[in-house]
């Protein structure tokens, strides 16, 4: 059987026009399920006559689908970031290319009707070639894309039998170079739709908002006897074509998703729909909506899952938005592909701002100065704008979608700009967004990538880029990157897109850890990533790199984000309390407001907090509530006000804590003078200073109390993160250069001062003229010890520290700890903000990663 077709670079054929996703009263069958499966390890080894009824499949295996053949038992998946996994030849792919068939057979219902119809396949990867009762019906390639085929007069009441051959690689896997794992088959949906005579055959519902007015617009673009009824508005069988203006409108928005229930209907099919009103605009540098400007908190997102890859099932996609809720996160760029058609429906249901993105990476081609670059080679022209056009028709019915996007690093050229040209014609409602695009020639907002503090601070004040990109809005579309502890300096990023007006917000890369769940040997589970499937060429660890871990537990960075980005900051000033709204759109009338006292980390009162309903960007002062007398003296006591759901939501109860501010009540009083008997006692070999035991010699802490402890030491080593060794002048090659994980302590003196106990030491690699002079100055009275040390560096340093602080050695036995101070969490410089200050206690095992 020929296989051409699976190097040709155009679009694939026989599919009927790109259309909205929709379902509607006419029947459809769900073709998901168990289907017959065999792999072959090129396309020419693949049997020949799959589609016919009669060949014998006895000896195939079984597949489930929607799924990938990789991880259900054929093949291996393989990761990779930049690089393509095969020759860079376009558009030629491998011989050995994995071909696999897929073949179900099938019976009508009972009541489906003699009607035309349609074969919809929402996903294959990377190419399929389709047949229906031995009838070919054509080739689809863009694997997030959805693809129908006109089947109805190929349709039997029993028997029917669908044969999909899928290729792991084709001309569009060039198109397809994203930063994830590459695995194949049939991964969406398959679904059998009648189409009634007179149906519905497309759709497109403009819902416009002015805001000066509260007024909507309402518009239905359909053929002609297509009528569209809301019954909520008294519209009742608007026609297409025809606009209903409508009074009095509720808007919808990321804060509060308002949506209308209406129908799209004919004489013979109705199709539910939700209507969101809102207006996208971009004026005066800012990108607004309904008139007020917006900032994105959002996340990039791929669709993962740990046992089934990018076919991920609904409670899932469900869960994420839940998770995204709760945690302050109102965007989501759909990186680097259009999502399944559900999860725009759970966006516009529970609200957040959606970049939609093209399913259009050739980053690879960066490895060869971009030349050869398919979006700018001619033979490529098509596929980018059929892409484009495929993803604007499916979901242009959706108020979440608030910006297109052309795709992800692909560099520039001719495709690019046409498909561009092409989304602004057919759709000039959103504005148009594309990293690549670096002078925005023909893009609507200025985008970047992990642009620092400082260059996004002069992008703020207009001093950078030429004056086209000086004049529009600016998001960072990746930022924050949250591998290993990451991502840091979140508040900084925060505290900019507050300052400059153009600069509004941007995406964390990324939502999402794309570990595989696996076993090893002895039974232990794990998630595997790059490599751990023996690839050749893989991207390692660059695979795990999301604030939600694979199986959807938060790490420490999703609440750092959620604490940074909380709509409500709650501060102390001047001794009083300020609450000031960052919400764009809504007030603050949905929340309650209480507070807690607590004495070293010990609650002694509670109470309600009245806070009148704040409108966006508003702030108000409120006296500190009534408290009980000051803390005895040396006591510590914060106060901790807390904003909480008043009532419960779709995607959190009642008490939910949305925004939460500290502040100390009395400072920490300096403990009294060392009481009398609390200077040093020198016995043979050991000194005691309160109740810690020195070695007299070295000056080195023995015990505390009755705990046997070696230590403390400077230290200035620490393991190192990904982040460290990951970027293209990594850390962690300068700390071991300057031999920071081997660095040696020498004693240079011990001395008692007074009641204090001095022990000075120099601390420096080896090999090395630099480095630091450390003196412990210990102090004590009966019941405490305290220690100061100073530090001071020494010679010309010539890189950061990986650490500067203490380390002990403490008994193993011990298996938890209790502290007063920043927790629960981590607590590092960079990212701390989610820490409180409390009392906490924690197993040593939950301390340790």
């Amino acid at each position: 059987m020929p296989s051409s077709y699976v190097e040709d670079p155009a679009p694939g054929h026989g599919s009927s026009a790109p259309r909205a996703a929709f379902r509607s009263d006419a029947p459809a069958l769900s073709l998901d399920g168990e289907w017959r499966f065999l792999l072959s390890p090129t396309a020419e080894a693949a049997p020949e006559g799959i589609e016919r009824d009669g060949f014998d499949d006895r000896h195939w295996g079984a597949i489930p689908v929607p799924g990938h053949w990789q991880l259900n038992g054929h093949g291996s998946p393989a990761y990779t970031n930049v690089r393509y996994p095969f020759p860079v030849d376009p558009p030629h792919v491998p011989t050995d290319n994995p071909t696999g068939d897929h073949r179900l057979v099938f019976d009508l219902p009972d009541d489906w009707a003699d009607q035309p119809a349609l074969l919809r396949f929402d996903g294959i990867d990377s190419c399929g070639r389709v047949w229906l009762n031995g009838a070919e019906l054509g080739v689809t390639r863009g694997s997030r894309l959805p693809t129908e085929f006109d089947v109805g007069q190929l349709l039997c009441r029993r028997g029917n039998l669908l044969a999909v051959r899928v290729h792991q690689w084709s001309a569009g896997s060039y198109l397809e170079d994203q930063d994830m794992w590459w695995l194949s088959g049939i991964f969406r949906g398959v679904t059998l739709l009648a189409r009634p005579a007179g149906g519905v055959r497309d759709y497109t519902i403009d819902a416009g908002y002015d805001h000066p007015t509260a007024r909507g617009t309402l518009r239905l673009d359909a053929d002609s006897g297509v009528r569209l009824s809301v019954p909520e508005l008294g519209i009742t069988a608007l026609p297409a074509g025809e606009t209903a203006d409508v009074a009095d409108v509720q808007p919808w928005s990321a804060e509060e998703p308002r949506l209308y229930e209406g129908e799209v209907h004919t004489v013979t099919e109705r199709v539910p729909v939700r209507i969101g009103f809102r207006t996208v605009t971009v004026e005066d540098g800012q990108l607004k909506v309904n008139g007020r400007r917006i900032v994105f908190r959002g996340v990039n997102r791929h669709e993962f899952h740990p046992e089934s890859g990018r076919a991920v099932p609904r409670e899932f996609a469900v869960a994420d938005i839940e998770l995204m809720k709760r945690h302050n996160v109102n965007a989501v760029r759909t990186s680097h592909y259009p999502p399944d058609p559900a999860f725009l429906d759970l966006c516009d249901e529970y609200g957040l701002w959606v970049i939609d993105e093209n399913d259009l990476e050739t980053h690879g081609f960066i490895e060869l100065g971009w030349q050869g670059n398919p979006s700018d080679d001619p033979r490529w022209a098509d596929a980018c704008v059929d892409r484009m056009r495929r993803m604007v028709e499916r979901d242009k019915n959706h108020p979440s979608v608030v910006l297109w996007s052309l795709g992800n690093e692909a560099g520039t050229g001719r495709n690019l700009a046409a498909a561009a040209e092409w989304t602004h014609r057919r759709d000039p409602t959103r504005p148009l967004h594309y990293e690549g695009d670096s002078d925005c020639s023909y893009t609507d907002v200025y985008s970047r990538m992990y642009a620092d503090h400082d260059e996004v601070d002069r992008i703020g004040q207009g001093l950078a880029g030429p004056e086209r990109i000086r004049e529009l809005p600016f998001i960072l579309c990746e930022f924050g990157h949250a591998m290993g502890n990451g991502p840091g300096g979140l508040l900084e990023y925060r505290d900019l897109f507050e300052r400059h007006p153009r600069c509004q917000g941007g995406f964390v890369w990324e939502w999402l850890d794309h570990g595989l769940a696996r076993q090893d040997t002895q039974g232990r589970a794990h998630f595997a990533y790059g490599g751990d499937f023996g690839e050749p060429l893989h991207d390692g660890t660059f695979v795990i790199d999301g604030v939600v871990h694979p199986d959807r537990t938060p790490s420490p960075a999703l609440a750092e984000f959620a604490k940074v980005f909380e709509p409500v900051r709650i501060t102390a000033v001047d001794g009083a309390l300020r609450v000031t709204s960052h919400y764009d759109i809504a007030s603050t009338a949905h929340l309650d407001f209480s507070w807690t006292l607590e004495e070293e980390g010990v609650e002694i009162a509670h109470g309600a907090l009245t806070v009148p309903p704040l409108a966006p960007g508003a702030a108000t002062d409120l006296p500190l509530p009534e408290l009980p007398e000051r803390p005895a003296a040396g006591a510590e006591s914060w106060l901790t006000v807390r904003a909480v759901l008043a009532d419960d939501t779709s995607w959190a109860p009642t008490g939910h804590v949305v925004a939460r501010g500290q502040c100390p009540i009395a400072a920490k009083r300096a403990p009294a003078a060392p009481a009398a008997g609390a200077a040093a006692e020198v016995t043979g070999s050991e000194l005691r200073l309160g109740p810690g035991v020195f070695d007299r010699s070295s000056g080195q802490l023995t015990s505390l109390g009755a705990l046997v402890v070696e230590g403390p030491r400077l230290d200035l080593w620490r393991a190192p993160t990904d982040n460290d060794r990951g970027s293209a002048d990594p850390d962690e090659a300068r700390w071991r250069a300057a031999g920071l994980h081997r660095v040696q302590h020498r004693l240079v003196g011990v001395e008692l001062l007074g009641d204090a106990l001095v022990v000075r030491t120099r601390v420096a690699p080896a090999g090395h003229g630099f480095g630091m002079r450390a003196d412990y100055h210990w102090s004590a009275d009966r019941r405490r010890l305290r220690l100061r040390l100073d530090v001071e560096p020494e010679g010309t340093w010539p890189c950061t520290l990986p650490r500067l602080g203490l380390r002990t050695a403490l008994p193993g036995a011990l298996g938890g700890a209790e502290w007063f101070g920043r927790g629960p969490g981590e607590a590092y410089a960079d990212s701390r903000q989610a820490a409180r200050i409390g009392r906490f206690t924690s197993t040593v095992d939950a301390l340790s990663s």
